[in-house]
């Protein structure tokens, strides 16, 4: 028989013994992840990186033509796309006294169309020049006119290029996708006036095919 008490000072005692935890207790580093989580961060950190070397492949696919009012932009066989690029700039015009000369271009020339990551310039020549000091000057050989408020397209044949770099060997250009850059509709003031006229326009560098 129990005595009297004894089943108090029991439970006494058994109120200062700390709960035991059945499971042993996890002890992990401090940044480490679970096997699991590992496995799947690498798995996605590989699908983006796949993606973001896709997305900065170059892409050299020729321009989709409006047909057949620009049929005679073709590029003749043997000549593939080399460089896309996307420009925003001006047309520059200077006022003659009886209309708008055209002048020159200036314009940045951009690596996606939403003119981030300068690729070189493109100025009067015409010229287009890279950052690394390679130059292509064209002389327009065929144009035609998709949208009246915006400059004409244009096939220009290459008649001086560097050897070497980025517009190295071009052999002919296309000035496609045009936006805005015609001459001021309105007469000038005064002899010599310069109007700058704010334009886009995509140009696609070829080179020869075996190249």
């Amino acid at each position: 028989m129990t005595p009297a008490g004894s089943h108090h000072l029991d439970m006494q005692t058994a109120n200062r013994i700390p709960a035991m935890n059945t499971a042993p207790p996890v002890h992990r580093r401090p940044g480490c992840l679970p096997p699991l989580a590992l496995a799947l961060l690498t798995v996605i950190t590989g699908m983006l990186s796949a993606t973001a070397h896709e997305s900065e492949a170059p892409d050299r696919r020729a321009p989709e033509l409006p047909s057949p009012s620009c049929d005679t932009l073709d590029v003749p066989a043997g000549h593939r796309v080399s460089v896309r690029l996307y420009a925003s700039g001006v047309q520059i015009y200077q006022w003659d006294g009886d209309a708008w000369a055209f002048v020159a271009p200036e314009a940045g020339l951009f690596a996606d169309p939403h003119h981030r990551g300068s690729v070189g310039i493109h100025y009067g020549g015409p010229t287009w020049e890279a950052r690394d000091g390679s130059q292509v000057v064209a002389v327009p050989e065929a144009r035609c006119t998709p949208f009246p408020d915006a400059i004409p397209w244009l096939r220009l044949r290459a008649v001086a290029t560097s050897d070497h770099g980025r517009f190295a060997r071009v052999t002919y250009i296309l000035r496609v996708n045009t936006l805005g850059g015609l001459a001021p509709a309105e007469a000038g003031t005064y002899v010599g006036e310069e109007a700058r006229v704010p334009y886009t326009a995509e140009y696609y560098l070829y080179r020869a095919s075996h190249e």
